[in-house]
């Protein structure tokens, strides 16, 4: 609708220029950058955004995602009857998990991995602060390029940028967690069983391994909550979000 009350105004500005008599080459420039302006007032983008702008709604966007993620992964069942983020055993322990339920120890098998879900589940009800925090330290010097690029830029950003300092805080968390539900019980005794009848041990690190899929898991749904402020006006929930999404 913009575009085309634009185009109509530059078609009547053109003929009013033109029914002038005098129609000089300077004020036909002046005319022209005139016009320009009015179209491009129009387009996404205009009038700019501050960066201060753009920053703010970005990590008002994560902020909202992170907290939507956790609670809905804390929930019962979050993680475990959540094919998107279900935590499995890990690839190297695989033969051991084949071994074990062809000997009938499928319970077992089967304990572990609820385990390791429940306790994703339950760390992730402490994970928005540890999220939160690590968004307020952002700075986005390349906010617009950001705002700008794919449905999934700003979340990308803060993997990249925060993964380090979120397993630091998030791996007390998890052992906890682990602890709290018997995955570390349940695990050793997985590999207990496994390693009377294994020519070689398999030694795998429970709690980096429960670490990395929590953090994977919150970060996939931070992902679809920034795609949905991004492409669904219905989602932008605060001023600043509809002021800076509605203009990308």
């Amino acid at each position: 609708m913009k575009n085309i009350v634009s185009c109509l105004t530059f078609i009547l500005l053109s003929v009013l220029v033109f029914a002038q008599k005098d129609s000089s080459p300077v004020k036909l420039n002046g005319f022209f950058k005139k016009a320009n302006s009015i179209l491009n007032s129009g387009k996404p983008g205009a009038p700019s955004l501050s960066s201060n702008e753009i920053s703010t709604a970005l990590k008002e966007a994560l902020t909202i995602g992170a907290q939507k993620s956790t609670d809905q992964l804390s929930a019962a069942d979050g993680f475990f009857k959540n094919a998107a983020v279900k935590v499995l055993l890990p690839a190297e322990v695989s033969k051991a998990e084949n071994k074990l339920r062809m000997l009938g120890m499928d319970k077992l098998a089967d304990n572990v991995i609820l385990s390791l879900n429940r306790a994703a589940e339950d760390a992730s009800r402490s994970a928005a602060p540890v999220f939160i925090e690590a968004i307020k330290g952002i700075t986005i010097q390349d906010a617009l390029s950001i705002l700008k690029g794919t449905d999934t830029a700003a979340t990308s950003y803060l993997k990249r940028t925060t993964s380090p300092q979120l397993i630091n805080a998030f791996t007390p968390i998890i052992e906890a967690s682990l602890s709290k539900v018997n995955a570390t019980k349940y695990w050793n005794g997985f590999f207990t069983a496994y390693n009377k009848i294994a020519f070689s041990k398999v030694d795998a690190d429970l709690t980096a391994y429960v670490t990395a899929k929590t953090l994977n898991g919150i970060f996939y749904y931070v992902a679809e909550e920034e795609k949905k402020i991004r492409n669904n006006p219905a989602e932008r929930v605060t001023d600043i979000l509809k002021k800076v999404f509605e203009k990308k």
